[in-house]
């Protein structure tokens, strides 16, 4: 059953509340920083696939179900953004995705739990760099839509929400795996930018 509190805090993002946005960060950021750089071992990438897994959520808000858990939706997400990352460095995961209850039950994922204080050191500055990225994905998705260039938009989606590599998108779409790498380093370098400004 979704959680109230969370749905709430979904449609007042989708609303555009700035604040709502920040208060999304501040709950979740944490936990998907403990869960990303514990199993990568390198805190400042483990920062860039959290924000590349808010990018994602932000990506794919149109078609989320708000049947879904919000916070399963996020670690899914964050999986994807991890397995490239680990799959980039010739790596597998060593560590289980999530945490087991004695029963044997997974119950939540691992490296929930952080240290307030290392929180509060983050979170502005997430929240800023946050709400930019959210700004320029917007304008990215309304330039795409209003020039009706559905082919970035959709190998976005599938490379940034869905994590697939540059070969399984060009397969699926039906692009060579140049023209995927061509959007990729489009959005990613916008991206850049926007963080670089932060």
């Amino acid at each position: 059953m979704p959680d109230l509190a969370d749905q709430l805090l979904l449609q007042q993002i989708r609303a555009g509340d700035a604040a709502a946005w920040e208060q999304f960060i501040a709950k979740f950021e944490g936990r998907l920083l403990g869960f990303v750089s514990k199993r990568l071992g390198d805190q400042t990438q483990a920062e860039d696939v959290v924000q590349e897994t808010f990018v994602g959520f932000l990506t794919s808000l149109p078609n989320f179900d708000p049947s879904q858990s919000l916070e399963a939706f996020l670690f899914s997400i964050a999986t994807y953004k991890l397995t490239d990352v680990l799959r980039r460095k010739g790596r597998r995961p060593t560590l289980p995705l999530l945490v087991s209850s004695e029963s044997g039950r997974s119950t939540e994922p691992a490296g929930s739990s952080r240290k307030a204080s290392s929180l509060y050191r983050s979170r502005e500055r997430s929240i800023i760099r946050g709400e930019k990225v959210r700004q320029c994905l917007a304008g990215l998705i309304d330039e795409w839509r209003q020039s009706r260039n559905y082919e970035r938009l959709k190998c976005a989606e599938l490379l940034f929400v869905l994590g697939w590599p540059n070969k399984r998108v060009a397969e699926f779409m039906g692009i060579s795996e140049q023209a995927v790498a061509n959007h990729k380093f489009f959005v990613v370098g916008k991206l850049k930018e926007v963080g670089e400004s932060s």
